[in-house]
């Protein structure tokens, strides 16, 4: 066993930069925050903000850094910088460890902050279900299982491909998603015909508008409903999901095309992604919308207009700070235009490529994590060693 601080350059934790974010801005440094970091140690790059302080320079991070979220619901939450994502200053609810790559593998405390031994530590901080504060003191006499040198690299070699393919796939897909949304702006936003189509409801063109279920929890069940945090990046992280048992199916399961909208809460309000791919037996909570498209024809215009809509559904919130809702009827009341069928089926036939690339990256990425997920344990435990194999 070694101690955290032990396999840092200056023994000990460092806290970011007490400031506001402002809204993004090349000119500025960008600000790293805990609602930036997934629970999965990857970041969100959907809303990143900048910082604009005088003294941001002095907190900026450099590879081998690692910092942890210090407190709330997201504590424990951490982020390895190996610099490939941008130039970040970290914020003051984060804890910066920079680990010395001549005591330790630095990858290898990555993924030892990854595992359900670190992830059980964390939960020993829990009293109910409210989550406690850690301190740079604490964070830093963590014990971290110490395998040999050798073995860390070994682990490392082995995760470390299958993580920069799901990073790969994953940019491809954004690229992807973009390409289609402009193909969606260019075809019914700033096309001047598309003016000359009626303006309709969503609730029009829609067999179902409705919130999720309330889950009741069963790690022994088959079926999986998906939380706000499964929503990233205009793409669905099954991954996040959640084990629940209900006595039957309904409506409520996930189909091919329905479009899901975070409901409640700040920062994430209105955020959309549309099914692409999805195992059967899943469904999600009660803080997400289930838009279902009426027919197969209208499947990629639904979704798209949803993912370039996001900031006009975020406007139809009521409640106030910390308390806001995006009423299911403000949703179905939304105005858009209905284009005549012929155009819907010249837009199709583009999109449709487009989305089935975006499906097969999505089913290898489930793939790959399985496979890490699976492998991380048994490398951590030494269970797959690394003796008489050449690396």
């Amino acid at each position: 066993m070694a101690l955290l601080k032990d396999l840092t350059v200056d023994g000990k934790g460092h806290y970011g930069i007490g400031a506001s974010a402002v809204d993004k801005r090349d000119d500025l440094y960008t600000y790293l925050r805990i609602t930036d970091i997934c629970d999965d140690g990857t970041l969100n790059m959907d809303d990143l903000k900048s910082v604009d302080d005088p003294d941001a320079g002095k907190y900026l991070l450099k590879p081998n850094d690692i910092v942890f979220a210090r407190t709330g619901a997201s504590t424990g939450r951490n982020y390895f910088y190996d610099g490939s994502d941008g130039t970040f200053v970290y914020a003051g609810f984060l804890i910066k460890f920079s680990i010395d790559p001549s005591k330790v593998n630095p990858l290898y405390v990555k993924y030892y902050c990854q595992s359900a031994q670190y992830r059980n530590w964390i939960s020993s901080f829990s009293t109910g279900s409210t989550r406690g504060n850690i301190n740079a003191q604490t964070l830093g006499n963590m014990e971290i299982p110490l395998l040999s040198r050798e073995q860390q690299d070994f682990l490392v070699s082995i995760l470390t491909p299958l993580d920069a393919k799901i990073k790969q796939n994953t940019k491809i897909n954004d690229n992807l998603q973009q390409q289609a949304a402009t193909i969606f702006r260019q075809w019914f936003v700033t096309n001047s015909e598309s003016e000359k189509w009626p303006m309709v409801t969503l609730d029009d063109l829609t067999s179902l508008v409705s919130r999720g279920i309330a889950p009741k929890y069963d790690d022994d069940s088959t079926q999986i409903v998906l939380n706000q945090k499964c929503i990233r990046d205009h793409y669905i992280d099954i991954s996040l999901g959640r084990r629940h048992k209900s006595k039957s199916t309904n409506e409520k399961w996930l189909q091919y095309g329905d479009l899901l909208i975070n409901s409640t809460g700040e920062g994430t309000l209105g955020r959309a992604a549309q099914v692409w791919f999805v195992p059967e037996n899943m469904t999600v909570d009660s803080h997400i919308t289930i838009v279902r498209p009426k027919n197969q024809q209208l499947i990629f215009y639904i979704g798209l207009w949803g993912l370039s809509h996001e900031r006009e559904i975020e406007a139809l919130h009521t409640g106030s700070t910390g308390q806001t809702e995006l009423p299911r009827e403000r949703v179905k009341a939304m105005e858009l235009r209905q284009s005549d069928n012929d155009t819907l089926a010249r837009f199709n036939s583009i999109i449709k490529p487009i989305v089935s690339i975006i499906i097969a990256n999505q089913q290898e990425n489930t793939r790959l994590a399985s496979i890490r997920d699976t492998l991380l344990p048994k490398l951590m435990s030494g269970e797959i060693n690394v003796t008489g194999i050449q690396i």
